[in-house]
């Protein structure tokens, strides 16, 4: 079979990017989830942890505008013209510091429609910054995924979790517990957002010989002309993802959308090894794609894995959900178990779509991905306002759920159809083909 030129060496990149990423985000993300946000939740409590996360949830789906699908663009460019980087980073930086004035513009004028306080403007602001330094981060990390330097994106994509959990581990717990509030948990995020991006400028720059910026209209319309479908595929799958707690502080109050949210987190953690997978996927079907490289040997490397993990996961998980969410809500638990049950089956639509979302993104079938992000979008709000009224946050979860499968089989369906993938694709690979990839990562440099 016709593999493509360099494809063994691609192969062997994505399986060394998938083993240091997950390698160093299976080590510190499941800490700062389980330990410091669970924390913080039981220190505020469900209100004021559901004002935040409303506040929050605003913030990050309006965090399109400070990329406009620029990062996504950026990782596939990068990958097939890696002699770009120098000229690119020059002037995608400029475009993002004029992107944060139109983010912070929409994003105020929306709360202002929506009846947002001093209060909530305060946090808003907080929140904004922070969406904006990680968007800055992600940009600049994907310029190590282009280069396929997964070492270098490994730590900067653990960096800032490791900062805030030294930050927020010495509020929780220590004395300073008693008078914990959710700004503290704020400004944590601030100052290590911060800190880690001045370091990943300070690599890449070196990297890519950088010197100074460059304001180049033509340049700045170019680039956003040629990621504008990235942008509303981003801000579309944003939305049917985190628009729920939005309309569930709507239509039944705080205390559901924080009992969703506590609910949710557990499945945060565990879609972000699927996310973690993705991160190398992307510039490696880009490659495959500009050279006619086969991608379904790539499928086989992450596909079987990835859903042993997802289904195991959610089973065991919907299992023993009560002693879960017990574990990590002690007293009050109960009152999270009927979402979790309902919402962590969602990993496995979530793991089907980062892999072929990944691929068909790598192959520029942005118009499909678009036209399916927007139909699950509005079957998303269409069961949230059905359920919510008579369910509350319970309902709320199976309109994820339904969300999240119909944009998985879509996609799974679309992907086979373009890329004639065969069902030996799905075929898990044999054992001593996994003890020869995981020999080949560590007697082998990148």
């Amino acid at each position: 079979m016709n593999t493509g030129s360099g494809q063994p060496d691609i192969q062997r990149k994505l399986v060394s990017g998938l083993f240091w990423v997950l390698l160093a985000n299976l080590l510190v993300k499941p800490l700062w989830i389980l330990g410091i946000e669970v924390g913080v939740q039981n220190a505020v409590g469900n209100e004021v942890y559901g004002f935040y996360i409303d506040v929050f949830n605003l913030a990050y789906i309006f965090n399109i505008l400070l990329d406009l699908g620029v990062t996504n663009f950026n990782t596939r460019n990068i990958a097939q013209h890696p002699q770009l980087i120098g000229k690119h980073l020059s002037g995608i930086l400029g475009i993002k510091i004029c992107l944060l004035g139109v983010y912070l513009l929409v994003t105020f004028t929306v709360g202002a429609l929506m009846g947002y306080g001093c209060q909530e403007f305060r946090l808003l602001l907080l929140l904004s910054l922070c969406q904006f330094l990680n968007s800055l981060i992600l940009y600049l990390r994907s310029n190590f995924e282009g280069l396929l330097l997964f070492r270098w994106d490994s730590l900067f994509s653990v960096l800032d979790r490791l900062l805030m959990i030294a930050i927020c581990g010495c509020l929780l717990w220590t004395p300073l517990r008693n008078g914990f509030n959710i700004y503290w948990f704020v400004y944590a995020q601030v100052i290590a957002y911060g800190l880690t991006a001045l370091l990943a400028f300070a690599v890449i720059a070196r990297k890519a010989q950088f010197r100074r910026l460059r304001w180049n209209c033509a340049f700045f319309f170019v680039i956003l002309r040629k990621s504008a479908p990235f942008a509303l595929l981003v801000l579309l799958m944003a939305s049917y993802n985190r628009i729920d707690p939005i309309l569930l502080r709507r239509l039944v109050g705080d205390a559901d959308a924080g009992i969703y949210a506590g609910a949710f987190r557990l499945l945060d953690a565990l879609t972000m090894v699927c996310y973690l997978v993705s991160v190398p996927l992307l510039p490696v079907f880009s490659k495959l794609c500009k050279t006619s490289g086969q991608v379904s040997d790539v499928i086989r490397i992450v596909f079987w894995p990835l859903m042993l993990f997802a289904v195991g996961a959610s089973v065991l998980c919907a299992l023993f959900a009560d002693s879960i969410m017990e574990l990590l809500y002690p007293g009050h638990g109960w009152q999270y178990v009927p979402v979790f049950r309902v919402v962590i089956f969602g990993i496995i639509p979530i793991s089907i779509t980062y892999i072929f979302g990944t691929l068909l993104t790598a192959g520029g079938r942005l118009r499909q991905l678009n036209i399916f992000a927007a139909c699950t979008l509005l079957l998303n709000v269409a069961v949230n306002l059905l359920l919510i009224p008579s369910m509350g946050a319970t309902g709320s979860a199976w309109a994820s759920l339904t969300a999240q499968s119909f944009m998985a089989l879509a996609q799974l369906l679309l992907a086979i159809r373009i890329f004639r993938l065969s069902t030996t694709t799905f075929l898990p690979m044999s054992p001593r083909n996994i003890y020869r990839e995981l020999t080949l990562i560590i007697k082998n440099k990148e």
